[in-house]
């Protein structure tokens, strides 16, 4: 995790705060917490707890560690109900998933960053990172080139100035140049790929999701192991894929999501 000073006063100093709790995806001490915030220690303890005072963190103190609270996850939920195209779109990746035993991701993108918003994981599938609720580079991501490849270019250029194009396989596009020439390439198939490029051994296969005004409003993508199928091998799964896709973009075209950006 990189540390971020916020500049939106107190309010956007918790909300870092709060991102860092969340982001250890575990029960955290105030030790780790004092080392990844670019905050002082005096300033973390405050913040700390104000947010356990007001449910959106619960410090356990018999292990003297703060998670997530339950007003933070009854928002999250409210969120997820009304701002995602999850609960929309789940009946939509069911199907999918069911009808190519493989794992399913939906995912969104804000501030140039990809946000897995639902999984479906069919019973003999494999568990990847993506989680809802997760953050992820878009450089490296089926879900994240596809939605890229598909922006107005203001956009396209802030998300692009916005990776850091950090290496995590060998396989990982590392130079801006390589990432817009296959963005180039999507465009124009209306296919990504992640050719383990964000987890060795992970493969997947990717295809935009267009709303009202044919806007990107989330992607959605067939993942799969490389010891089940190789890259080349998941272009059965495009009819399917793009089928879907257009399915779920047809039924947000009447609802208000939020592009991507």
């Amino acid at each position: 995790m990189n540390k971020h000073v916020g500049t939106d006063g107190t309010v956007g100093k918790a909300l870092d705060l709060l991102d860092i709790v969340v982001g250890f995806g575990r029960p955290v001490r105030f030790s780790e917490l004092v080392d990844e915030s670019p905050y002082p220690k005096a300033t973390v303890h405050r913040f700390l707890q104000t947010l356990t005072n007001q449910g959106m963190l619960y410090y356990a103190e018999d292990r003297h560690t703060y998670a997530p609270g339950l007003r933070l996850a009854r928002l999250a939920h409210h969120a997820w109900q009304t701002a995602t195209l999850a609960p929309l779109a789940r009946p939509f990746i069911e199907a999918l998933s069911h009808e190519i035993s493989e794992t399913v991701h939906l995912a969104q993108m804000e501030a140039g960053l990809v946000v897995f918003i639902d999984k479906v994981r069919p019973a003999e599938g494999f568990q990847t990172l993506a989680q809802p609720g997760r953050l992820a580079p878009a450089h490296c991501t089926g879900v994240g080139k596809a939605m890229i490849a598909y922006l107005d270019p203001k956009h396209r250029e802030e998300v692009i100035d916005a990776q850091t194009f950090e290496r995590f396989t060998p396989a990982t596009l590392s130079k801006e140049t390589d990432l817009r020439a296959e963005l180039d390439l999507i465009a124009k198939s209306g296919i990504a790929y992640d050719r383990q490029e964000h987890e060795q051994g992970i493969t997947s296969i990717a295809a935009p999701i267009f709303g009202a005004g044919d806007k990107v409003i989330g992607a959605l993508s067939i993942v799969t192991s490389t010891m089940r199928a190789a890259s080349e091998d998941l272009d059965r799964f495009s009819p399917a894929l793009l089928r879907t896709a257009k399915q779920i973009g047809r039924e947000a075209s009447v609802h208000p999501y939020p592009v991507a950006h």
